[in-house]
């Protein structure tokens, strides 16, 4: 077990699914709000990852943070290094990548709330932000636990974008994918079972926590929104 690439990939999910949420959850909340004619083209642009495939994402990504690009060189000039072929690279592709894995299981949460919840919050001054912290995110708190852990295990199994932005380097950007795919480009089925054995046991436990998620915890977090309306009421 190359456990280097293994600490790198957790590395790597942990970083991209924190990000992921500090963007999803606002870009959420606008488009389950908005009624702009720009929500259509964002939505557009916010599942293209889903379509397009990951060899041709990593691929303009490549070029476009290398330094033969006005952005890269600029990059490059700030950090030092340009963020082709770093952990750092890696990181913007992967948020990147998974970003419609976080933004729409958070979009359905929120547009399943009662519009007359929202309209009520509004009649009585709620802003956008505090309707977002004390309505939304409440009771949409299971479908962004499902939004994190499946930009986790997406983020986890990558290998297209990895491998076409970051290479193949050794504690910087090689990950378990490329190490799976190392071991059965060089006849080790052997090593390459326990690799994959890993990546699946990790997916299935996370899929089962998603699944098997008491329904009371979701109503928990109602019951606590009720309650701290009933007392600011």
């Amino acid at each position: 077990m190359d456990w280097q690439a293994l600490f790198l990939t957790l590395k790597l999910a942990t970083v991209t699914t924190a990000i992921l949420l500090c963007i999803a959850v606002p870009l959420a909340a606008w488009l389950s709000l908005t009624t702009s004619r720009l929500r259509a083209p964002v939505q557009a642009l916010t599942s293209l990852p889903l379509v397009l495939p990951p060899t041709v994402l990593g691929f303009y990504l490549l070029v476009l943070l290398g330094p033969l690009t006005g952005i890269g060189r600029l990059i490059a000039s700030l950090l030092g290094h340009p963020l082709a072929f770093s952990f750092a690279g890696l990181v913007v592709g992967s948020v990147l990548y998974s970003l419609p894995f976080a933004v729409q299981p958070i979009v359905a949460g929120f547009s399943a709330i009662d519009s007359s919840l929202t309209d009520a919050a509004r009649l009585l001054g709620a802003g956008s932000i505090r309707l977002v912290r004390t309505l939304l995110v409440p009771l949409a708190a299971r479908s962004i636990l499902a939004a994190a852990i499946l930009s986790f295990l997406h983020t986890l199994g990558e290998f297209g974008v990895v491998l076409m932005l970051g290479g193949d380097i050794p504690g910087s950007t090689r990950t378990l994918s490329i190490v799976l795919f190392n071991q059965v480009q060089g006849f080790e089925y052997a090593a390459a079972n326990r690799t994959a054995a890993i990546l699946l046991i990790v997916c299935v436990t996370a899929l089962i926590a998603i699944y098997a998620r008491p329904q009371a915890i979701l109503g928990a977090q109602q019951s606590s929104a009720k309650v701290s309306g009933g007392r600011n009421g």
